[in-house]
């Protein structure tokens, strides 16, 4: 692992995050040149952090399982593609003792191949750096995964490893020289978020000789131009809101540019909305990186690129290509699967290897168009401004004209404007969405007029909402993740949405439970949930929802409102082959035994007794083939209207169709009112949550009562939530 440049803070898996979330710590040394990391660890239920020292010594414990099961090492490994091109290419570029550097070595992997490929066992030790290979790695408790795998393989002697950062590296200190060739595999999505730039520049000043081999050789960005109304809704909530019918303005006019999305690309397995994409234009050359070579840190390159359709033009799509030997006979791509096999690109004649499997460590990347997008007709040609920084690759397109517009608004808004995740900018144009909570906040209303209202989470358009329906009501917003950025959009936006700026305030919980406000009963407490951050979560850790709530009992008025008022712990048993294989255990990996790391990154299927892989957040719409195997049941319900407490539930879901089951799939339904006549659902059929995913052991044939006796019909799934954690237990048994 070598990440350079943390990007965002990440609480739910408690560390800061980068683009590929393979590990994410900071490892230093201490003063006896022992190992140490320090972890972030962020309580899921109180947002309160703390830094917490591992010692090497414990860098293997449950904590440390956890975080690595949160990771993609596991997928990365599973990736039977990437380890034979990467293979072929080491075998193809090492062909007699050297002197290998391995950045970023993870388990190890690519060093082990290095090292065979020079033909020496680990019966004798080199006196010198010929037929060395050393193995970079920051990350402390995958450093000590790495030498078990070493051990397993009897590679131990012939491998140095030195757990540092690779431009903390010096020759003479812990290398014996420069190495002749370079292994790698320190690539995000976007190829250059795990600071892949300014670690080739350093190791090419500082630990590389002269023209030194490198695997991989060269890095190529292809971009597409598509029209996709999908894709159009996750960043333009201005133009979407206009069609809502309802008097809430989250981006008033002259104000567009207040609730946006990064200026960034997002990783996206796009292949999930082909259906929705039209493609404007053929592949596109963007940058080409030479791994051989030391990079520039910045490149502009201007582009002309033909319009294949007519359409409009809502996002740039883009992958890589990687040619991982200098003679260009092993490549790897990341390109969605509407691209054939790309032999042509550039003249080449290799075969290239296709996305035939899904993976998510490696996904393609959107860049939003301002806007509406741009229009264009068939054979217009658009010109396109690329660039790239350290760490990143931007678009400008010249031709269109409200960019310069754009640029004025997002420099006027700079006080007040919030960025938000993609997801939550398409879910505060959803029509249906909207009128479910606002019809909500008007039962609520009619059950008691609220003197006091408080937004406990980050929610941006119930603080509007409340602020606009209750006019004779003042309305406090805890904002935990906005905080003060938050009191000035509140600000900003009150003259479009009709309430006075006196009419709504943000505050600490802390300040609310101790200010003069604490004499003032609280009528109304409302969240969707939301906790600006938590975008990667399990469903229940947005349950921080029900542990404010209860921190604010004392002070809630008598018949007070809570809403939502209840969460259903729903279920479903899926079939998801495509998540299962990348998440399965591991054995012989182009033939080095991986299997001592299988229970360590929560693999399934084939673990030792009485180990459980653990429940991980994902998109169930993007894990590329699912289908419900069961019915859905209601495993368990979170009572709002109490303080938070333990819960258990128990059902029995009943198959539907007959196959293979390969996991349980949960998350909750928010019911926001007492009558239970709006329930607001995260299944998988939506877009904006991730659910709660439990892998089985091993796939399970399943089938309804109908189908073959050999077949379960039935499974049992008790569940236990632990408030202290804000774990949730998932126990199951076919039937």
């Amino acid at each position: 692992m070598q990440c350079l440049f943390p990007k965002t803070l990440n609480p739910q898996i408690f560390l800061p995050s980068f683009n590929n979330t393979r590990s994410k710590a900071f490892t230093v040394r201490s003063m006896s040149s022992a190992s140490r990391m320090f972890q972030l660890k962020v309580d899921p239920l109180t947002g309160n952090s703390e830094w917490v020292v591992i010692e090497e010594d414990e860098a293997s414990g449950d904590a440390t399982k956890q975080l690595l099961a949160n990771t993609s090492y596991l997928d990365m490994l599973n990736d039977t593609r990437r380890n034979k091109a990467y293979r072929e290419a080491i075998d193809n570029t090492i062909t007699k003792p050297c002197h290998v550097l391995d950045i970023g070595a993870g388990t190890g992997l690519l060093s082990m191949m290095a090292a065979r490929a020079m033909g020496f066992g680990d019966s004798v030790e080199s006196s010198d750096s010929k037929g060395m290979v050393t193995a970079c790695e920051s990350y402390l408790p995958m450093v000590k995964l790495m030498r078990k795998v070493l051990n397993a393989n009897g590679m131990q002697r012939k491998i140095r490893i030195i757990n540092k950062r690779s431009d903390e590296l010096e020759v003479g200190v812990d290398m014996p020289s420069r190495a002749d060739v370079l292994v790698s595999e320190i690539l995000d999505s976007e190829l250059l978020g795990e600071g892949l730039i300014p670690t080739l520049q350093h190791a090419h000043d500082k630990l590389l000789t002269d023209n030194p081999k490198t695997v991989p050789y060269r890095a190529t960005i292809y971009g597409q131009l598509v029209e996709s109304r999908d894709l159009w809704k996750l960043h333009d909530l201005f133009n979407n809101e206009k069609a809502v019918l309802d008097e809430i303005r989250l981006v008033p006019e002259e104000m567009d540019a207040a609730l946006c999305v990064k200026r960034q690309q997002f990783a996206m397995h796009c292949d999930a909305l082909k259906e929705d994409i039209k493609l404007l234009s053929e592949p596109f050359k963007v940058f080409d990186f030479d791994f051989w070579k030391r990079p520039d840190s910045h490149r502009k390159t201007e582009l002309s690129v033909k319009a294949a359709d007519t359409g409009t033009i809502h996002a740039i799509i883009s992958w890589w290509l990687l040619q991982l030997d200098e003679k260009g006979t092993v490549f790897y791509s990341t390109a969605p699967k509407w691209i054939s096999c790309p032999s042509k690109v550039e003249g080449l004649n290799a075969s290239i290897s296709c996305c035939d499997n899904w993976c998510d460590h490696w996904k393609q990347c959107v860049w939003f168009i301002p806007n509406k997008g741009l229009p264009l007709l068939k054979d217009e040609e658009v010109n396109l401004l690329a660039a790239h920084t350290d760490t990143s690759i931007s678009y400008e397109m010249k031709t269109l004209s409200q960019n310069m517009k754009l640029g004025r608004s997002e420099l006027s808004t700079q006080k007040y404007q919030i960025t938000l995740p993609p997801e939550k900018i398409a879910l505060y144009s959803d029509v249906n969405w909207r009128c479910s909570m606002l019809k909500a906040i008007k039962n609520a209303m009619k059950q008691k007029m609220p003197s006091l209202c408080v937004v406990v989470d980050d929610s941006i358009f119930l603080a509007v909402a409340l602020a606009h329906l209750t006019k004779g009501s003042h309305v406090l917003s805890l904002f935990p993740g906005f905080q003060e950025k938050g009191a000035h959009y509140l600000q900003a936006v009150a003259a479009s949405n009709g309430y006075s700026k006196d009419h709504i305030e943000v505050q600490k919980m802390s300040e609310l439970l101790t200010s003069q406000n604490s004499k003032r009963k609280i009528d109304l407490i409302v969240g969707e949930p939301f906790y600006y951050g938590n975008n990667s979560v399990l469903p229940w850790q947005n349950l921080r929802f029900w542990k404010e709530r209860s921190l604010l009992d004392s002070i809630l008025s008598e018949g007070a409102v809570i809403m939502p008022c209840k969460g259903l712990l729903k279920a479903c048993a899926m079939s998801l082959p495509d998540l299962w294989r990348s998440h399965q255990c591991l054995q012989d990996i182009e033939g080095f035994d991986h299997s001592v790391v299988n229970s360590t990154l929560g693999a399934c299927g084939g673990l030792p007794p009485g180990q459980e892989n653990p429940t991980l957040p994902f998109s169930i719409w993007q894990c590329e083939e699912s289908q419900k195997m069961s019915d859905i049941a209601t495993i368990m319900e979170f009572n709002f209207l109490k303080p938070i407490s333990p819960c258990y539930g128990k059902a029995k879901v009943e198959f539907i169709a007959h196959g293979r089951c390969h996991g349980l799939v949960l998350w909750i339904d928010w019911v926001m009112d007492t009558e239970e006549s709006i329930v607001l659902s995260t299944g998988p059929e939506q877009r904006y949550w991730k659910q709660g995913v439990k892998l089985l052991k091993e796939p399970v044939a399943v089938g309804s009562h109908r189908s073959a006796t050999t077949d379960c019909h039935s499974a049992e799934i008790k569940t236990s939530f632990d408030p202290s954690t804000g774990e949730l237990i998932v126990d199951y048994v076919f039937l």
